[in-house]
């Protein structure tokens, strides 16, 4: 059999499987007995072909997915990746230890890719397309904007009284803090100069679990049975004001809370979270013994959780100085090719590292996130380690917000 017609048989199984769980989706209080999943029509046949699959020997089962994952590097056809990793339990385990992450490979694969380092020596170019209409954010996976462009976040934007919020997705129509597409937001203040990053994933996977083990069978009776998703405060954004109008462009701090300066000066790994989190474990978990989310450490809606004091020093960015250019009598950044029009809203960011600290200048040089524009409402985003995509493109959204008192 040649191998491409193994993979889409392949592909196939993962259709029939996914067919199959749509047909039991006939209401949210419909509850269908384990018995009566035999009698659907076409269960028997997926099973038996699923069965098949699962009694492949491992190394032969090793083989073929090494093969697929070395032959699809972009997308589309990284879906074919994804595809092994739906057939059944066992090729998703294999799978998901011979994909590596975006650190080591520089691929976006599965979901939790997005909220994993990116790598260390080549950026990650996206690009971000703005819908005025509907106040929407997509970004997309390429070089340029193209059919074949992979969606890979949403944001959506929400005035408040207050300020503006950005919630983030991982799908272009649901923008709901219910669902399980929802990752995250960005919120920012009455003028717009200061921003947070409000993550779904806790920072400290181990410390957050424990608590949910802890809790849950407490709390387990009084959690509704909808529960938002929790906010995790993850960083900082500060626009500089400008009150005097002088000319330059917009400057900008980034404190990022859960990701140490360490990673700079040591060479350290950065977290690196491998699996999205329960949502109900998590807000179960910060439900007092009266059942009540407490309101300390939280933002105005009160359900923002604030981290607690780090043992570390945060990892802060800030924008790299543009140079005058006498003839052009404008300011300018060499983007290498990947920006072409002029606006307010171009930056780069490096880190912003103390002279006493143990880091090269090329390490103080290196641009760990660019953004600019290349047309009307298109933009491209490229970042690298130790930045995720999610953080990444939570900075870039907070460009797009009005600021009178910064320019």
């Amino acid at each position: 059999m040649p191998f491409k017609s193994f993979v889409r048989g392949i592909g196939k199984i993962s259709k029939k499987k996914s067919g199959t769980r749509h047909k039991l989706r006939r209401g949210r209080a419909h509850i269908t007995p384990e018995a009566s999943l035999s009698s659907l029509p076409g269960s028997s046949t997926v099973q038996i072909e699923q069965r098949q699959w699962e009694n492949l020997p491992p190394e032969l089962l090793v083989d073929i997915i090494q093969r697929v994952e070395s032959r699809e590097q972009c997308w589309p056809g990284r879906r074919d990746v994804v595809a092994c990793a739906s057939v059944c339990r066992s090729w998703r385990e294999i799978t998901k230890h011979i994909v590596k992450i975006p650190e080591h490979c520089g691929f976006l694969t599965f979901p939790i890719s997005l909220k994993q380092p990116g790598p260390r020596d080549t950026p990650i170019q996206c690009f971000i397309r703005r819908d005025r209409a509907t106040s929407t954010f997509r970004l997309y996976m390429g070089l340029c904007p193209g059919e074949l462009s992979k969606l890979l976040l949403a944001a959506k934007q929400v005035r408040r009284a207050t300020g503006i919020d950005f919630v983030i997705s991982l799908v272009g129509d649901d923008f709901s803090r219910s669902s399980n597409k929802y990752v995250g937001k960005v919120r920012s203040n009455f003028l717009g100069t200061k921003f947070n990053i409000f993550d779904s994933q806790p920072p400290e996977d181990s410390i957050a679990c424990s608590r949910c083990r802890s809790c849950q069978k407490t709390h387990l009776e009084k959690v509704p049975s909808r529960v938002t998703m929790s906010n995790y405060n993850t960083a900082k954004i500060s626009y500089q004001l400008n009150v005097l109008r002088t000319r330059g462009p917009r400057r900008m701090q980034c404190t990022m809370h859960s990701i140490p300066i360490s990673i700079i000066e040591e060479r350290e790994t950065a977290p690196t979270p491998m699996a999205f989190t329960n949502c109900l474990e998590h807000s179960s978990s910060l439900l007092d013994s009266t059942g009540i989310r407490p309101q300390a450490g939280s933002d105005s809606t009160g359900n923002c959780t604030t981290l607690k004091s780090m043992p570390y020093a945060p990892l802060v960015l800030k924008n790299k100085a543009p140079r005058w250019h006498e003839q052009l009598q404008c300011w300018c950044l060499n983007f290498k090719g990947r920006v072409t029009v002029a606006s307010v809203k171009n930056f780069q960011l490096v880190a912003a590292v103390e002279p006493s600290r143990n880091v090269t200048v090329a390490d103080q040089e290196n641009v760990i996130l660019q953004f600019g524009k290349i047309g009307k409402d298109i933009f491209t985003m490229d970042y690298r380690y130790p930045l995720s995509a999610f953080q990444a493109f939570a900075i870039c959204l907070s460009s797009f917000d009005t600021k009178l008192v910064c320019e």
